[in-house]
């Protein structure tokens, strides 16, 4: 009855560290977002990411947790801070794997454009794809909707058409957010020809890809070739939510095959399923707007504080929580780093 208890205690005790786990994760984008928004329309995009990356780092620190960094800012040798393998929180408690952007779209804060996030995903270790820094052909649906119907080599009127019999429409009645590169030519004219609408992004496909499970958005489903992190960063969210996403790496040279085959991925064509890239009911998201788009709001900026706008994500329960919060920056306990 005892080792009963025990485990009973246990098993609740973990419960309750991920809850405050996935809490805590939004102080973490909240610091990188509002470090990101002091460049914002600056024109300095990699002082932008510095800023969020330093604020950002420095957040972990106040989390009990044992953090590895799996997706991140780069090789130790590339980025001096949350590099692949750098270990953040302060050395206790969970083993947690973390995929991060602290600044996904810096040339959108450097030009004061939309659909700038600071993003962070954790799970148990061992749980997200080692994705190398290339390319991944991604599509994506939201919730509802069977993921049988995506294909990667299917032409996308195909697939449009197929969404739209599954959603009960029409495809005049979908709307495709597509990249705009002109890589992405030969699906906007499929998607076209299909009678769909298109919504054309300049940047932050991770933030495209949330927007599908939001039907305030209008997004029907995400199309394209993007990086291979922020594909692992959009199936984190997608497994919160309960949306699905296929993706394949592509490689622009030998190099970049190199560094997958070191990262342990061999099967250089595979097709990753949502699961796939991030594994598990263990997944927990969060993202903070530094400039306004189709999910969150920006950072609003006054004397002395600022006003951020937040999601926060567990797959095990399903919650999805918006959080609006003020900050102010006159109290002696705010970060060093804003």
């Amino acid at each position: 009855m005892t080792a009963e208890l025990d485990v009973k205690e246990m098993s609740e005790s973990n419960l309750m560290m991920e809850r405050n786990l996935a809490l805590e994760l939004v102080r973490v984008t909240e610091a990188a977002a509002l470090a990101a928004s002091n460049w914002v329309g600056r024109g300095d995009k990699e002082a932008a990411d510095a800023a969020a990356v330093a604020a950002m780092r420095e957040t972990f620190g106040t989390l009990h947790m044992q953090g590895r960094v799996v997706i991140g800012e780069g090789e130790r040798d590339e980025a001096p801070m949350l590099y692949i393998g750098e270990e953040v929180g302060d050395g206790k408690g969970p083993k947690i794997d973390i995929a991060l952007d602290p600044l996904e779209g810096t040339t959108p804060t450097a030009k004061g454009g939309n659909n700038s996030l600071a993003v962070v995903a954790m799970t148990d270790e061992g749980g997200f794809l080692n994705a190398p820094d290339t390319y991944m052909q991604k599509i994506a649906v939201g919730p509802g909707v069977d993921a049988n119907i995506l294909d990667l080599d299917a032409p996308i009127e195909d697939v449009v058409k197929k969404l739209a019999k599954e959603k009960g429409g029409r495809p005049e009645d979908l709307t495709v957010c597509i990249l705009d590169r002109p890589r992405h030519d030969e699906i906007m004219a499929g998607v076209r020809k299909a009678g769909a609408r298109i919504n054309l992004i300049q940047d932050g496909d991770v933030s495209a890809v949330i927007a599908t499970t939001d039907p305030d958005t209008g997004i029907d489903l995400y199309v394209g070739t993007g990086g291979a992190p922020e594909g692992v960063l959009a199936a984190a969210a997608l497994q919160c939510t309960g949306g699905a996403m296929l993706g394949r790496l592509v490689f622009r040279n030998d190099d970049e095959k190199a560094r997958a085959e070191k990262w342990g991925i061999t099967d250089l064509d595979k097709i990753y399923q949502t699961g796939d890239l991030a594994k598990g009911d263990n997944v927990m998201f969060a993202a903070t707007g530094v400039t306004d788009g189709s999910m969150l709001r920006g950072v609003r900026r006054f004397a002395g504080g600022a006003k951020t706008s937040s999601l926060v994500m567990r797959s095990k329960s399903g919650t999805i929580r918006r959080i609006e919060a003020t900050h102010d920056f006159t109290r002696k306990t705010w970060l060093k780093s804003i």
